[in-house]
């Protein structure tokens, strides 16, 4: 039986190569273009939420990294900025204890100095147990009571912060010592100012 060819199908062929390419580049700007606003609601949500605290812009400099991750979701946005608060209170005691072991440190900036560190880490203590308490919301029977408990822990880490920087207020310490600690101090208070803000206007 004599074959026949069929003329169609290189032509199919040719139609193929070309639309199947085609397609994935449509796909890809729709999904990008979908990426792209959902980045963009992302980073509205932390700014209208940074608005609400008492230093905006550091708000918005320290947590619009996460923007992706904390998407439009208030509890995630409050633990983000309770866990980059942590960091930051750690990162202020080490700071601190590795310039009481400096050279030339008076015997007066030492006691300053050891009765901050306790405060930084009585700070970083409270912190964790902030956000022990935050895990603990799902399951809580009194999700009131266990709101209060986050934003005393939260105060109390405040209150320690500052009282580190007032231990400097009428003692002998060097101005190259007391500006050291207080501008690595006062960063952290505000940080932690922030961030109890942000679980002030978290309803649940």
């Amino acid at each position: 039986m004599a074959s026949y060819s069929t003329p169609g199908t290189p032509c199919s062929c040719h139609i193929l190569t070309f639309l199947l390419p085609t397609l994935l580049l449509i796909s890809y700007i729709h999904n990008s273009d979908a990426a792209s606003k959902q980045s963009t609601t992302n980073t509205a949500f932390i700014t209208a939420s940074c608005n609400s605290t008492t230093y905006p812009t550091l708000c918005y400099k320290t947590l619009s990294p996460y923007a992706a991750s904390v998407r439009n979701n208030p509890l995630r946005l409050c633990n983000t900025a309770l866990t980059v608060t942590i960091k930051a209170a750690s990162n202020a005691t080490r700071m601190v204890s590795k310039l009481a072991k400096q050279n030339g440190i008076t015997s007066g900036e030492a006691a300053v100095i050891k009765d901050c560190i306790e405060n930084l880490q009585d700070s970083v203590y409270e912190l964790k147990q902030s956000v022990k308490a935050m895990g603990s919301l799902g399951s809580a029977a009194d999700k009131e009571f266990q709101m209060s408990n986050v934003k005393t822990w939260v105060s109390a880490a405040i209150t320690d912060e500052n009282t580190c920087m007032d231990g400097f207020s009428g003692r002998k310490a060097s101005v190259a010592v007391k500006n050291k600690i207080r501008s690595s101090i006062l960063g952290l208070a505000r940080l932690t100012s922030n961030t109890l803000s942000l679980i002030n206007h978290l309803s649940y």
